[in-house]
């Protein structure tokens, strides 16, 4: 029987308009919808006066104009980043237009690659480097408000996730999601790094997830593991098509997504490579050569 994750795609929003989702947290979504951002990126303002802005969004001029109308009278402090693809960063360099608030984050695109010696050549926004560089479990103070930084790499090696302390709320950005999973694209993606930090989740108390794509996650631990469970069917059905002669990940795709349009099946493919690469990785399967997404692959 195929996984069932909870997924929850509906949200009641206006582009530009701020709203108050939770205590001391408010929101601004982006007009940047996609089959990869649903409705659009949602930038966070975490407390009140001197706030933190979580993912400015992208490079969007109308976006930060609408989420600095969204805070008039008050101070950006810090500017917090999930990570460094284009829907989520850029619009930092559109805001140091208007605020001297230092950035916060993992480090620039790649940066977790890069530290273990693999070159990233992957689309990112490869301009943004932060004002400070921040670890796993490193503490970020602000005015009435207390954040906790959670690398979670996987969907790209400088992920990180924010807790605000509080209330628990976990800011995930694209490491859970509640309209869908997340595309795992190496070299900069990595499955055995995303399984990882799924299971970091739960060990963790956090009441509910803040994605930057869609609505909250209010049952956060079964909604990761029904994620963890989604991916390890995807495993399984990646042996089962090596089993039945289907070698090349171009032929497994259309077996493997069958509800996925045609459309999406180069995203859909980067998400097997990376399943296979970690497969190869622990010995579960076979290529000739390093892997890639044009090879043949076998069980071992």
């Amino acid at each position: 029987m195929a996984v069932k994750i909870p997924f929850r795609r509906e949200l009641t929003f206006k582009y530009g308009q701020v709203d108050t989702v939770a205590p001391g947290v408010r929101r601004v979504i982006a007009n940047n919808p996609s089959p990869f951002t649903l409705h659009g990126t949602g930038t966070y303002i975490i407390g009140q006066g001197n706030v933190a802005v979580i993912d400015p969004g992208p490079a969007d001029a109308t976006h930060i104009a609408n989420l600095l109308a969204a805070i008039p009278g008050e101070t950006i402090s810090h500017v917090l980043v999930t990570h460094t693809h284009m829907d989520h960063s850029p619009g930092c360099a559109l805001l140091r237009q208007h605020s001297d608030a230092p950035t916060y984050g993992f480090g620039p695109h790649g940066a977790g690659k890069i530290a273990m010696g693999i070159d990233v050549e992957e689309g990112g926004d490869m301009e943004f480097a932060p004002d400070h560089k921040v670890v796993h479990g490193q503490i970020i103070d602000g005015d009435g408000w207390s954040i906790e930084c959670v690398y979670t790499p996987g969907h790209t090696s400088n992920h990180l996730c924010f807790q605000l302390r509080s209330s628990r709320s976990l800011f995930t950005g694209d490491h859970v999601m509640g309209w869908s999973t997340s595309i795992i694209s190496p070299p900069d993606g990595d499955m055995a790094a995303y399984m990882d930090s799924l299971r970091l989740l739960l060990d963790r108390d956090d009441s509910i997830y803040w994605p930057t794509h869609g609505p909250a996650i209010e049952q956060p631990k079964p909604h990761v593991e029904a994620f963890i469970a989604h991916r390890l069917e995807r495993q399984a059905q990646i042996v089962e098509c090596m089993r039945k002669g289907v070698t090349r990940i171009t032929d497994m795709v259309p077996r493997m997504y069958l509800d996925t349009p045609e459309f999406m099946y180069p995203a859909a493919g980067r998400s097997v490579f990376a399943a296979l690469e970690y497969m190869v990785s622990t010995g579960v399967a076979e290529t000739d050569g390093e892997p890639t997404l044009e090879g043949e692959y076998r069980l071992t």
